[in-house]
C-alpha cells in the first residue's frame, strides 16, 4: 500500500464535527463464540453503527498484547492480537466501513510498550550499561546496595513507578510494571513510531488517538516532582513533547487525505492544553474537563465557556465526551450525591440513583451533541448502559483495581460485554463474556430499545441526525434561571437543559424537535433537555 490510499471522498475537514463512536473490541460483539469481542464481530455490527449515524470509530488497541492492561500494553504493533483477529481482518474492517462512510482511527500507545515487547526483552537479555537498554529507563536505584528506586515517582496506577530486577537495576513504569517506560531521547524510538503511523495510515485508518500524549518525554536527571514552572514537571507536559508531534503532524499531513491526530491530554491548565492543538500538532484533544464535572448548571456551563474559549484560540475544534472506556458510566456516576469523577474518590459501595442517573444521561447526551464541534459516544451509552459495579472479585482484570490492594474498583465495570439480543446465550453478544453480564441487561439490549421510540437508543439516533445540521452553526448562550442552560446554534435552533428539580419554562419556539423527556404542559421536567427550533426574528 502506497500513501496514496484514499480514505474518503468526502470533505478535508471531515472531522471538526463528527460523531465519533469508541469501540472496545473486547465488549463489543464476538463473532467466534469464544467469549471476547472481535473484528468480525464489529464487522457483522456495522450495519448497526451506520444506522446509528457515527461518521468514525475509535478503536481501543487491537494489537497483539498479553493484556495486562485491557489492551494498552502493546507487544507488537505492526500485527492484531489473535483473539481479536488479523491484519487481514484489520484492513477489511477499515475497508468495509468506509464503504460505509464510516472511517477508523486506531489507538497509539507511545509512553510505553508490553514487558513482552522484543525490545525489552532484549533489554532484560542484556547487562547493565547495555547499549540495549538504553531505548527504555534503567536505572541504578539509591541506598548502600541500590535498594531504594531511583526516584520517589508514582505510577498512575498507584504504587511505586520502578521496579527492580535481579541484576539490581530498576526499570521506569507511569503504569503497570508490564509498561516499562520508553525513552523518547533514543532515535529508535522516534523512528519506530513514525514507521507505525505510516504502517496505519497506508492501511486506510482516517487517524490515530494519542494515549497518555503528554507524558513522553522525561527530564533525563530524574529529579524529583515537587514545585516546578510550567513545563517543569519531570515527567509530564514537558515542552520537548511538542517537536514528537510537530514531526508527526507533517506524516498525516502528507497524505492525500491527511489523517488525524487525537491527543489525551489531562492537564488541568488550559492555556498548557491548547499548546497541543496548535496548527502544527494535533487536531483535537479530549476534553476530560467537561466529562468530569457534576452534574451542576453553574460548573457545567464554566466549563464549556472555558473549552470554547480555549479552543476558539488555536482554531480547534472542543471535544464533548461523556464517558469511556476508563471512566464510570454517567447513568451511574450522574445518580449519585457528587456526580463529578475522579479517580481517587472512585470506591466500592457508592450509592447511585440509577433512576435518576439514567434521566440525567440522556439530558446529558443532548446537552453534548448541542456543542459546537465533535461529540464522542462510549460503546454503550446510547443504550443507556448503568456501570457493573458488582462484578465478582475474581474476574477482575484492571490493574488499577489490584494495585490499589483491592480499594479503587477499578475499570471493568464499564468494559462488560454489549447485549444484543432481549434474551438468548450472552445476550447475543456470543460465546460466554470474559467478563459477565448482569442478569438485566436483555432491558438494555440494543433489539429492546430499536421498536421503541422513547428508548436511549432511539433518542441517540434522532439527535445523531439532527446534529448534522448544525455543523459550523454559531453558539450564543440564552439568559436563564439559574438552574436552566440554554444556547442557541445557528438562526433557529435551542438548547435547553433543566438542572432543578421543578419544571422550567421554555423560550417562545415553533416546535420541540426532541426532548430527553416528555414535556409537562409546554415546560421542560427537572434533569431533562430539550431541542427547539424557534420561530424566525421576522415573525
Amino acid at each position: 500500500m502506497s500513501n496514496g490510499v484514499n480514505v474518503s471522498s468526502g470533505p478535508r475537514n471531515w472531522w471538526r464535527n463528527a460523531v465519533i463512536y469508541q469501540v472496545y473490541p473486547r465488549s463489543f460483539a464476538d463473532a467466534n463464540g469464544d467469549g471476547t469481542g472481535d473484528l468480525a464481530g464489529v464487522r457483522s455490527r456495522l450495519p448497526y453503527l451506520a444506522r446509528l449515524g457515527v461518521d468514525a470509530l475509535w478503536f481501543t488497541p487491537w494489537y497483539r498484547s498479553p493484556q495486562n492492561d485491557g489492551g494498552y500494553d502493546v507487544a507488537d504493533y505492526r500485527d492484531i492480537d489473535p483473539v481479536l483477529g488479523t491484519v487481514e481482518d484489520a484492513e477489511a474492517l477499515i475497508a468495509e466501513a468506509l464503504e460505509m462512510g464510516i472511517r477508523t482511527i486506531v489507538d497509539i500507545v507511545p509512553n510505553h510498550v508490553s514487558s513482552e515487547h522484543e525490545w525489552f526483552a532484549e533489554a532484560l537479555a542484556a547487562a547493565p550499561g547495555d547499549p540495549a537498554r538504553d531505548r527504555f529507563w534503567f536505572r541504578d536505584g539509591r541506598g548502600e546496595s541500590g535498594e531504594l528506586p531511583p526516584t520517589e515517582w508514582t505510577s498512575s496506577f498507584s504504587g511505586p513507578a520502578w521496579s527492580r530486577l535481579d541484576d539490581g537495576q530498576w526499570y521506569l513504569h507511569l503504569f503497570a510494571p508490564e509498561q516499562p517506560d520508553l525513552n523518547w531521547s533514543h532515535p529508535d524510538v522516534v523512528a519506530e513510531h513514525e514507521a507505525v503511523l505510516r504502517f496505519w495510515y497506508d492501511r486506510g485508518v482516517a487517524g490515530v488517538r494519542i494515549d497518555s500524549a503528554s507524558m513522553l518525554v522525561k527530564d533525563p536527571d530524574l529529579p524529583e516532582v515537587g514545585d516546578h514552572e510550567p513545563g517543569g514537571h519531570p515527567h509530564n507536559d514537558r515542552d520537548g513533547v511538542h517537536d514528537i508531534y510537530r514531526r508527526w503532524r507533517k506524516i498525516a499531513d502528507s497524505y492525500a487525505q491527511p489523517r488525524v491526530l487525537v491527543g489525551e491530554v489531562w492537564l488541568p491548565e488550559a492555556d498548557r492544553f491548547a499548546r497541543y492543538l496548535r496548527d502544527d500538532e494535533m487536531h483535537m484533544a479530549f476534553n476530560f474537563d467537561f466529562m468530569t464535572r457534576g452534574w451542576d448548571a453553574e460548573t457545567l456551563r464554566e466549563s464549556i465557556e472555558t473549552t470554547l474559549a480555549t479552543h476558539r484560540d488555536v482554531g480547534a475544534p472542543p471535544t464533548w465526551v461523556l464517558s469511556n472506556h476508563d471512566i464510570t458510566r454517567p447513568v451511574t456516576r450522574y445518580g449519585r450525591r457528587d456526580s463529578s469523577f475522579s479517580f481517587e474518590t472512585k470506591r466500592f459501595g457508592t450509592p447511585t440513583d440509577l433512576e435518576r442517573g439514567a434521566r440525567r444521561a440522556r439530558a446529558a447526551a443532548l446537552l453534548t451533541a448541542a456543542l459546537p464541534g465533535v461529540l464522542y459516544v462510549y460503546q454503550g451509552d446510547e443504550l443507556g448502559l448503568p456501570e457493573v459495579e458488582d462484578l465478582p472479585a475474581e474476574v477482575r482484570e484492571d490493574p488499577m483495581h489490584h494495585r490499589s490492594g483491592g480499594v479503587d474498583p477499578g475499570r471493568d465495570g464499564c468494559r462488560v460485554p454489549l447485549p444484543w439480543t432481549s434474551g438468548g446465550k450472552a445476550f447475543g453478544f456470543g460465546g460466554p463474556p470474559w467478563l459477565p453480564q448482569p442478569a438485566d441487561w436483555g432491558r438494555y439490549a440494543v433489539e429492546s430499545q430499536l421498536a421503541d421510540p422513547d428508548s436511549t437508543l432511539s433518542l441517540y439516533r434522532r439527535v445523531i441526525g439532527l446534529r448534522r445540521e448544525l455543523r459550523d452553526a454559531d453558539f450564543a448562550w440564552i439568559p436563564t434561571d439559574p438552574q436552566v442552560l440554554a444556547f442557541r446554534r445557528g438562526e433557529d435552533l435551542t438548547c435547553v437543559v433543566n438542572f432543578g428539580d421543578a419544571p422550567a419554562a421554555l423560550p417562545d419556539h415553533a416546535e420541540a424537535l426532541i426532548a430527553s423527556a416528555r414535556l409537562e404542559d409546554g415546560r421542560l421536567p427537572g434533569d431533562a433537555a430539550v431541542w427547539l427550533r424557534t420561530r424566525p426574528s421576522h415573525q
